[in-house]
């Protein structure tokens, strides 16, 4: 599984022998079944997670009790309520695995234990935490200028597997809309196929 991400991360930064060990010595690979909630709310991450194959996503729950989902990540990146566990604060959301995911997992010690000893590592981490705050930012634009369709039709562009393994719901909350308002939008794409 270590070979997904160092394939990754040699696209970006020229990884030393001893990064790659790291790598190795570092990054744990586990197994999770689907609907687990590896990171509770109101609770301090344990653990930065890549993603190897599945479906995850961070929520929280509303003041009504209704699950909203704040990120879905398909394969391959880096998941989990990243401030928070570099802050080592409590996190508002959950991760749960929507799917059955293989993931390698590296805890907070770990993670700053690889940052100060190895120079690619750290360059690779503000490369993804620049793509982050890029992912966000337009994140947050496009809620504010796009129609739910046009968010719809970008979401399945950008990630076409996730209609095959995302139920509805939680893509219909991570679109901000109602499930019965992205069951409209479907409707109304078919019909102009």
């Amino acid at each position: 599984m270590h070979q997904h991400l160092l394939y990754e991360i040699q696209k970006q930064v020229k990884l030393s022998e001893n990064d790659i060990n790291l790598c190795y010595k570092l990054f744990e690979p586990v197994y999770i079944s689907k609907n687990t909630i590896l990171e509770k709310a109101n609770h301090i991450p344990k653990y930065i997670y890549y993603l190897i194959s599945g479906f995850m996503r961070l929520f929280y729950y509303d003041e009504n009790g209704y699950e909203v989902t704040t990120h879905i990540n398909c394969p391959h990146g880096f998941f989990c309520s990243y401030m928070e566990f570099l802050d080592q604060k409590c996190s508002p959301v959950n991760v749960h695995c929507i799917t059955n995911c293989d993931v390698l997992k590296m805890n907070r010690s770990d993670y700053s234990f690889m940052m100060e000893n190895s120079s690619a590592w750290k360059d690779y981490a503000t490369f993804i935490l620049q793509k982050s705050l890029d992912y966000n930012e337009n994140r947050a634009k496009n809620f504010a200028i796009l129609t739910a369709e046009q968010r719809y039709l970008d979401l399945i562009n950008a990630n076409p597997k996730i209609i095959n393994h995302v139920p509805l719901q939680y893509i219909a909350s991570f679109l901000g809309i109602k499930p019965e308002s992205l069951s409209r939008i479907r409707k109304n794409l078919l019909d102009k196929c």
